[in-house]
């Protein structure tokens, strides 16, 4: 399984950083998780592409989140494509048919569904299992952990975890302990005063003595800027122990 941040900023726009957005590649199966402001630019540079993702999988509704959803609706629809699956937390169905309502002109173009899904029981999400945990943030929302379809492993096993946004917590260490790769928003240095969003310290505390193998920090706001190994040391010195990396547009990372 490949992982590629296609988005790796905030709802504060910087120019080296779309908004929320990772591909999963396993072989011909692809997955969006995420789809905020200029991801669809970033997957249209990709192999994959915009035409072979069929499947998108929310982590929540917050606006940097989703606003390329329809968009690539339009962008698959002018391609030839037939289909697309929208996955998230409940009140996703309600998310897109008021898109809709907006973008009228849309509704019908391509055979669309939308499925809501919850933390009692793993699912499937374009080939990939997938379990959910409940995330702590100002809109509910979930973090994921994945297994791919080349695998026999269960998702709770998985060698790839994703936060979405969300305070820190222990329980996300014991959610992603195991998983070689956890992508967890750190969206602020610690000098910063803020809520719904960890920061260095706060993070490293939550998952101290949880066996990650790397840890790759996103969802960052422009107050990071020129800060990463400091952010990256920062996680250290609370207490986690794997490797730590701050996430970029582009980096893909091998599972």
């Amino acid at each position: 399984m490949e992982l590629t941040v296609l988005g790796s900023g905030s709802a504060m726009p910087v120019p080296d950083r779309a908004q929320a957005g990772y591909l999963l590649d396993d072989g011909d199966r692809s997955l969006l998780v995420d789809c905020g402001s200029g991801v669809l630019q970033r997957l249209a540079g990709t192999d994959t592409g915009y035409e072979g993702v069929s499947t998108v999988l929310l982590t929540h509704h917050h606006l940097d989140h989703v606003a390329a959803l329809l968009p690539l609706l339009k962008a698959r629809w002018l391609a030839g494509e037939e289909h697309l699956e929208v996955v998230g937390p409940a009140g996703t169905k309600s998310l897109v048919d008021g898109l809709l309502d907006v973008h009228d002109y849309l509704d019908g173009r391509i055979d669309l569904a939308i499925r809501e899904v919850s933390a009692s029981r793993s699912f499937a999400a374009g080939g990939f299992d997938v379990t959910a945990r409940e995330t702590r943030h100002s809109m509910e929302g979930f973090a994921y952990r994945f297994s791919p379809p080349s695998s026999d492993v269960e998702a709770s096993d998985g060698p790839l975890a994703l936060s979405g946004d969300t305070e820190a917590f222990a329980g996300m260490g014991r959610f992603a302990d195991g998983a070689d790769l956890l992508v967890h928003d750190c969206s602020f240095p610690d000098d910063v005063d803020v809520s719904n969003h960890p920061r260095p310290t706060s993070l490293g505390e939550s998952l101290a003595g949880a066996e990650i193998g790397t840890l790759l920090l996103s969802h960052l706001y422009p107050h990071t800027g020129g800060r990463e190994r400091e952010m990256e040391q920062g996680v250290r010195d609370a207490g986690f122990d794997g490797e730590v990396r701050v996430a970029t547009d582009g980096l893909r990372m091998s599972l």
